[in-house]
């Protein structure tokens, strides 16, 4: 069983990052990735504990709705990047049955990739999103050739990729990044549709990384982004070599959009869970931040609460209805609904910028301007800032500060504009779960209730 300090010494094996414009030499000890990796390795020590909610294996394939349930709501309690591992698992068991009738030995490879996950205990970044260049033209037609991570050359090894692809969560922090297509390829886009393995170290491999992390001495003031941490990469393929043994699809078109499929429809899942998880915390802060200003009694700041409670309970209602309805693939391993998961991705998502504005009206205008945790420990202006911010009854002026340090920091700083962007684009854009939700409603049988209630005949 891996631990956390072995986690952390298996990041010093020669990768290049870089952050800021410059390189970060170690990744377990440089200021702006020492959290999140920090954050990885307790929740390895997490799972090799084996207490409730981690009594199975992070990569264990759930048989029952009962297990994903189980799964999925320990993947809320650590770490981004067991996410994403998680996700990536479960792609490549979604679509290992078709790999199978198309070429039974990418099937196998598939199957075997995330046996040596399980068995090793690597962690996964997923390499989806392209550069992708003039987006009104497709792959084939880009100016520049690799606007799409592209096969370059084939060997009787392996294949040679060129390109990159944006928006890597934890790519810096991984052990592999699990590259595919990231929409469905035309014939004469062969060189695109490849799907394969690639260590983060491999040569040629290259991750600039951005973060959210605040970047003064004191971070007290950000209470909820100084434990939640997880850099973006930004992954650059400069002539990478992968053996065939890594190689799940090459040059296959018409898998291409099942890969980009299956990786959506389980990113999705991971989004709702944490949308669940974050808007319980919304209406948490929001009834706190009432309770501080004194305007639990106030008609419009109920109201407000009682949309976020509604908005927490649609999100974790429609999680729940996706893990209930599951499908199996004939392998066995499950699927989430279609209908429910995109559904409900597309309402977390498409209503939580509203969410956070209650949030912010609620709390008031001090989100932005209230003073910082220093100010309130300095001898010369801790009086000032303990008598002026103090609320309602209860709270004192410490309290009330702490209260919105804590909404603003989840919605209205650094970390609150990338939980705003994530929660939008993360498992593909709103329109992607409109589409995927209208192609799996069944419009058949409204059809039938409709023409039934207009008095015409079955269609």
């Amino acid at each position: 069983m891996i631990t956390g300090d072995d986690y952390l010494k298996s990041l010093d094996d020669g990768r290049v990052l870089h952050i800021d414009g410059r390189r970060i030499d170690d990744v377990v000890t440089d200021p702006l990735t020492r959290v999140p990796a920090a954050s990885v390795a307790a929740g390895y020590d997490a799972v090799a504990a084996g207490l409730p909610p981690f009594d199975r294996p992070l990569l264990a394939p759930p048989t029952t709705p009962l297990e994903l349930r189980a799964a999925v709501d320990a993947l809320t309690h650590v770490d981004m990047l067991a996410h994403t591992t998680f996700t990536s698992a479960m792609s490549l068991r979604t679509v290992a049955p078709a790999l199978d009738r198309l070429d039974p030995v990418s099937g196998e490879r598939a199957r075997s990739h995330v046996d040596r996950l399980a068995d090793e205990g690597l962690r996964v970044a997923t390499c989806i999103t392209d550069a992708k260049g003039d987006r009104s033209r497709h792959p084939g037609e880009q100016g520049d050739p690799e606007s799409y991570l592209a096969v370059v050359d084939r060997t009787s090894d392996g294949v040679v990729l060129r390109g990159a692809k944006l928006h890597i969560t934890g790519a810096a922090l991984a052990h592999e990044l699990f590259v595919m297509p990231t929409k469905k390829m035309r014939a004469g886009e062969e060189r695109f549709a490849v799907a394969c393995a690639v260590p983060v170290n491999a040569p040629g491999v290259t991750i600039l990384n951005t973060s959210y992390q605040f970047r003064g001495a004191d971070d007290r003031s950000h209470p909820i982004s100084s434990r939640r941490q997880m850099p973006e990469g930004f992954v650059v393929f400069d002539d990478v070599f992968v053996p065939w043994d890594r190689v799940f699809l090459d040059g296959q078109v018409e898998m291409s959009a099942r890969f980009a499929h299956a990786i959506g429809l389980w990113e999705r899942l991971g989004s709702i869970a944490d949308m669940a998880h974050d808007a319980d915390l919304m209406v948490g802060l929001a009834q706190l931040a009432a309770e501080a200003n004194g305007l639990t009694r106030v008609e419009h700041v109920r109201q407000k609460i009682s949309e976020i409670v509604i908005y927490a309970t649609l999100v974790r209602s429609g999680l729940e209805a996706a893990i209930a309805n599951t499908a199996s693939t004939s392998d066995g391993n499950l699927v989430p609904d279609e209908l429910f998961t995109n559904a409900a991705k597309y309402h977390g998502a498409a209503e939580f910028g509203l969410m956070a504005r209650h949030l912010i009206d609620i709390a008031g205008g001090a989100v932005a301007t209230a003073p910082a945790i220093a100010d309130l420990e300095s001898p010369e202006t801790g009086a000032y800032v303990r008598r002026y911010m103090a609320g309602s009854p209860g709270f004192g002026g410490e309290d009330r500060l702490r209260v919105l340090h804590a909404v603003r920091d989840f919605v209205a700083d650094s970390y609150g504009g990338w939980r705003a962007v994530t929660t939008l684009h993360g498992g593909g854009g709103l329109h992607a779960q409109r589409l995927v939700a209208r192609f799996h409603y069944p419009m058949a049988e409204a059809l039938a209730l409709a023409r039934d209630a207009a008095g015409l005949s079955p269609a």
